[in-house]
């Protein structure tokens, strides 16, 4: 009875029944019960401790005893049952460990780890007491979906660690590059330093030796102590001085100059009547082989050529100067002759009409105006705009830009009409047929093109220039195009005919501008060898040279009237000039600033100069007061006037157009 102690309660209930069925029965009981279920009782003798010698020892049941009287099978039930009850009042009053959710992944990854190793009997003894602790509510599973693999996250990271690694190369070439730039801007620092400090030590050599002059004066001329000081009046004094002397130095040059100007016109009038003489020779030479051609259609024989002393030794002998004179005009001849044959070249007019500008009174003129303000601008071109004409009927300008194209844009709103698009390079100027419906461009591309204003086609093109063409004009006939270019020549062409007249000779240095004098044959051209250049457009000779600027001349052009010729140069001076008398009548200086384009309005009593610093300058020619325009954030590259000078247009490298009211 000790060992059922520690039963649990089912087998306790079960062995109750038993007993009770077991007391109930007769004497035959043993074989009832075994016929009818699995328990029964079965009589056991106790015999008697057998005689050996061994001592058994007992062994003390402290869990379970049976009091001595009392050892009646009612009894023992009851004490099993108590020993039940205090279990399950222990069992109620122990607190268990909270349930934690465990994800059922986990018990397939150990189940199959257990199997993979073969760890048989671990795996049982994890399935026991896993199921056990499910069925008894301590572990709940919970679903957490798929669990990452460890090669993914492997990839997952070398991928990561490759994106890491091209940054960082990348973020190296950026600081290889800001290191190279560092070096760069530092070594310009270094330069920039040191021709600070040379130019310093230049003005302060300058400022020593300006002090050693006026002591030597004052030692000479006042008897001074030397080492004495100098005060700002002694030294304008000793600078008028100076400035004296060097203008005498200079007066005393003038004679020679003007000297080697008279040779130079004497030079040239020797070489006119040189050349009027060969052109002579050639006429007679021409004449005569005229007529020996006509003596052959006559008499329908061939004259053999008859040389005269021919010989081995005379056809080895060098060609004297008058052969070689008569061989050059037998070509020229040859080459005239095929211009002539071309019946598509157009002739120059010899009665050219009269300018209609010089029939205008000057009574009836408005008074000139000086008071413009900045009314609009319009934004038309990415780069600058280089220039700008007004259309003489209607109200529409054009403009041309270093973008490429030019534009045909209405006034006064400033609404683009037509975009022209055609040249490769830069434009740099823009010229109006006379008729008003053809443009004549001029580009950085070594070409002049012509243009259909209705419908904004290319007509023609015209290549010869071997640099970047900076100007181009129309003749009042609108039948020839002239244009002045950076390899030094002008190029007259002919549209009909579609070549080259003409090339230009004379300038030594690019030439800037050119301008054909209103209704008449002769050319204007400015270069940037600091001369003018006045040219007939019949034979492509040079007539006459203007002198006076002292740096490159950019821009010329004659007052609407023709009897007068302005210029400006790269150091902002403005030259007026007699067109009649070719002499300069007044220099005026706005610089330091270059003079980009001149212009005269339709009176010509107004004089509108573009400068590199933005300021428009307008020179009244009556008074010879200048105002400024300041409107332009940049340099201002184009000015020019309406029709009826109520406004002005200028533009400027910012690719604005300015309308001024």
């Amino acid at each position: 009875m000790a060992a059922l102690a520690g039963a649990p309660d089912s087998a306790l209930r079960d062995l109750e029944e038993a007993l009770g069925m077991g007391l109930t029965a007769d004497g035959d009981m043993g074989d009832a019960v075994a016929a009818e279920g699995a328990y029964y009782l079965e009589q056991v003798t106790i015999t008697e401790a057998s005689e050996d010698d061994y001592d058994y020892e007992e062994i003390p049941d402290d869990n379970f005893s049976i009091p001595e009287g009392e050892e009646d099978l009612a009894k023992a039930i009851q004490i099993v049952q108590e020993q039940a009850t205090d279990t399950q009042i222990l069992e109620q009053k122990t607190i268990l460990p909270s349930r934690h959710a465990v994800p059922e992944v986990i018990e397939d990854f150990l189940c199959n780890f257990l199997i993979k190793m073969g760890m048989t009997r671990t795996l049982d003894c994890f399935q026991s007491e896993w199921y056990e602790l499910i069925q008894k509510g301590i572990t709940e599973l919970r679903t957490v979906g798929s669990v990452p693999d460890v090669y993914t996250q492997i990839m997952l990271l070398d991928n990561e660690n490759k994106n890491l690694k091209k940054d960082l190369k990348h973020i190296k070439q950026a600081a290889d590059k800001a290191r190279e730039d560092l070096l760069k801007t530092q070594k310009e620092r270094d330069f920039h330093r040191m021709h600070h400090k040379r130019i310093v030590q230049e003005k302060n050599k300058l400022i020593n030796d300006l002090k050693g002059i006026s002591l030597a004066f004052r030692r000479g001329g006042r008897g001074t102590s030397r080492g004495a000081s100098i005060n700002h009046g002694e030294e304008r004094s000793l600078c008028s001085i100076l400035y004296h002397r060097l203008k005498l130095h200079y007066a005393s040059y003038e004679p020679t100059i003007r000297v080697l100007h008279e040779k130079h016109h004497a030079l040239l009038k020797e070489k006119m009547l040189t050349s009027l003489e060969r052109d002579r020779a050639v006429g007679q030479i021409s004449g005569l082989q005229a007529t020996l051609k006509n003596i052959d259609i006559g008499h329908n024989f061939h004259i053999p050529e008859i040389k005269v002393g021919h010989s081995i030794e005379k056809e080895n002998m060098p060609e004297g100067p008058t052969q070689k004179g008569l061989r050059k005009a037998r070509e020229q001849n040859k080459c005239k002759t095929k211009m002539k044959d071309n019946a598509k070249d157009s002739e120059f007019p010899i009665n050219i009409q009269p300018n209609p500008n010089l029939n205008l009174c000057k009574e009836n003129l408005p008074p000139a105006k000086f008071d413009y303000k900045l009314s609009n601008i319009f934004r038309l071109h990415e780069l600058p705009v280089s220039c700008i004409i007004i259309h003489p009927c209607k109200d529409i300008l054009v403009s041309c830009s270093e973008d490429r194209l030019w534009k045909v844009v209405g006034l006064p709103k400033g609404n683009v009409l037509l975009t022209g698009f055609g040249h490769t390079d830069w434009l740099s100027d823009c010229s109006l047929h006379p008729s008003d419906n053809k443009l004549a461009t001029c580009s950085g591309d070594t070409t002049v093109k012509l243009w259909d204003l209705l419908k904004g086609n290319c007509l023609l093109t015209f290549e010869g220039h071997s640099h970047a063409v900076w100007s181009c004009t129309w003749h009042s006939c609108g039948d020839f195009v002239a244009s002045a270019s950076l390899d030094t020549t002008s190029k007259i062409w002919d549209v009909n005919s579609e070549r080259c007249r003409y090339t230009l000779y004379g300038h030594t240095d690019s030439v800037n501008s050119i301008e054909f004098f209103p209704f008449s044959n002769t050319l204007l051209t400015g270069s940037a060898d600091k001369t003018l250049s006045l040219w007939d457009a019949r034979t492509g000779r040079c007539e006459h040279s203007l002198y006076g600027h002292m740096h490159s001349i950019n821009d010329a052009t004659f007052t609407p009237t023709g009897h007068m010729i302005a210029s400006c140069d790269a150091c902002g001076v403005i030259k007026l000039w007699d067109f009649r008398k070719l002499l300069p009548i007044v220099s005026i200086d706005v610089g330091p600033s270059a003079g980009n384009e001149v212009n005269f309005d339709s009176s010509g009593r107004v004089l509108a100069q573009a400068s590199g610093n933005g300021v428009i300058h307008l020179l009244d020619l009556k008074s010879g007061q200048i105002h400024k325009l300041m409107g332009h954030e940049s340099e201002a590259h184009t000015v020019v006037f309406s029709q009826d000078g109520r406004s002005l247009f200028s533009g400027g490298s910012d690719g604005t157009i300015r309308m001024w009211s």
